[in-house]
């Protein structure tokens, strides 16, 4: 079963490749919205009351409603790629953050149970209009343990007192459903293949002041399964179910490290726990978070 925010993100992307979808452009040209609308609002209609058994829409309310926003948003309305690329001309810094993991990509992640969109480094240019030898440096975000919401397989999962605890002491709850997340060990097939998706020019690793007080953490360096050792995660999702986790274990730490503000006053473990990531990846750390606040960052090297 595929979880769903229950937003109207798919729909939005069926009616996208149907090429069907009303643009922000169209909502500030009454006469072409008045157009589309026209052309789509009975299939929606239909849809609504029939498969979904609800409320039909009123369709004059909802050109009314559009025709309104569009006055009020039309200042902000641009061409974004000439707009972005304006900015690049003008040696301007550009930060695009993706919205989504990497495994949750509609092309390279664990189909079906992906988001509609494509969610790795390469489709900042498509999604925005610039061409890709602009984007110079790609960060990618990791916590310092696994999660995911819904769906979808997780060879690290825990579904013990650690799982539990990795999810209290870490919040892990969706941000748009609530949903709880599962939690898991550390996946280096995972991320390594995230990594390569997106060729992450350094990490972000979060949450590591979730892993304060175990005494053992462990690492996931493969997959065994019965013809052997994988050490890339497979397509076929079939596969998944008969997956064993391959663990390194690593010395844990028992300070709260959640006030510390430099590198050098990690303790030694949480240091080499980093190390260990950064040498299994061969990328190097920019930044760690310590916590939710902006003053939990430590900054190892300043992108920016």
């Amino acid at each position: 079963r595929l979880g769903t925010t229950g937003r109207g993100i798919g729909p939005a992307y069926e009616d996208k490749i149907k090429r069907s979808g009303i643009r922000m452009i169209d909502i500030i040209n009454k006469d072409l919205f008045k157009k589309k609308l026209d052309a789509i609002f009975e299939e929606k209609q239909g849809y609504i009351e029939k498969i979904l058994e609800s409320r039909g829409l009123d369709k004059d309310a909802i050109f009314d409603q559009y025709v309104s926003y569009g006055s009020q948003l039309k200042p902000f309305i641009t061409n974004t790629s000439i707009f972005l690329n304006k900015a690049l001309d003008q040696h301007k810094n550009l930060l695009f953050e993706g919205a989504q993991g990497a495994l949750l990509d509609i092309d390279h992640g664990t189909y079906p149970f992906v988001t509609s969109s494509n969610t790795t480094a390469g489709f900042a240019c498509a999604g925005t209009g610039i061409g890709p030898t602009q984007i110079d440096t790609v960060v990618g975000i990791c916590k310092a343990y696994t999660t995911r919401v819904g769906e979808g397989p997780f060879p690290t999962e825990l579904n013990d007192d650690i799982g539990e605890r990795l999810r209290a002491f870490g919040g892990e709850y969706g941000a748009t459903t609530g949903r709880p997340r599962r939690c898991g060990w550390l996946d280096l097939v995972a991320l390594r293949h995230s990594v390569r998706l997106n060729s992450a020019s350094y990490l972000a690793i979060t949450k590591l002041d979730v892993l304060s007080g175990l005494d053992t953490i462990k690492v996931a360096v493969a997959y065994k399964t019965s013809d052997g050792i994988l050490e890339d995660m497979p397509a076929d999702l079939e596969l998944y179910p008969d997956l064993e986790p391959v663990y390194e274990e690593l010395p844990g730490w028992q300070e709260n490290i959640s006030d510390i503000s430099s590198f050098d006053m990690l303790p030694r473990n949480c240091r080499n726990y980093i190390a260990y990531i950064e040498d299994s990846l061969n990328v190097k750390t920019s930044h760690i978070s310590l916590g939710p606040k902006r003053r939990q960052t430590i900054i190892l090297k300043e992108l920016f």
